[in-house]
């Protein structure tokens, strides 16, 4: 018996075939791919499992993600509320009054713009807190003006 390699209709890979299977009645396999030949793709099986897998996974990670978010807002609140403290208290001690406004502090370059509160997405949303009697200007704190709580139950009107 001797071999014969031919190429697969369906492939271009290379299949060894008896040449007693070329004779004959078995002509009517040489049009079919090799048995042992490995086809190409993936079936719709193999795709639903991985869409599975993936959809599974998803599921598992996307509440971390939103709660990493919402812990992020958080820290830039705290930051931004520190820092905008930090520059009323410098203004304080540099002109002996409080700023009048926020925009006081843009236009004596203090700061260079408004602070963002993550939480309410807004630049204007700042609870101002008025100066004690006896002291000049308008603006003695600030707190954030977004609606809830953070994550220990600490509304952020409090912060």
């Amino acid at each position: 018996m001797s071999w014969i390699t031919r190429f697969s209709k369906h492939s271009t890979k290379r299949c060894i075939v008896p040449s007693n299977r070329l004779s004959g009645l078995n002509n009517h396999r040489l049009g079919r791919p090799c048995a042992n030949t490995p086809s190409k793709g993936f079936t719709l099986i193999e795709l639903l499992i991985v869409l599975a897998i993936v959809s599974v996974l998803l599921t598992l990670v996307s509440p971390l993600y939103v709660k990493k978010i919402e812990a992020s807002k958080e820290t830039v609140l705290r930051e931004n509320l520190r820092l905008t403290r930090d520059v009323i208290d410098k203004f304080y001690a540099d002109l002996g009054r409080y700023p009048d406004s926020l925009n006081e502090l843009i236009e004596k370059n203090y700061l260079r713009d408004l602070p963002v509160d993550p939480i309410a997405e807004s630049s204007t949303a700042w609870q101002i807190i008025d100066v004690p009697i006896g002291f000049k200007g308008r603006v003695y704190d600030l707190k954030s003006g977004a609606q809830g709580a953070d994550r220990n139950g600490k509304p952020y009107a409090q912060w």
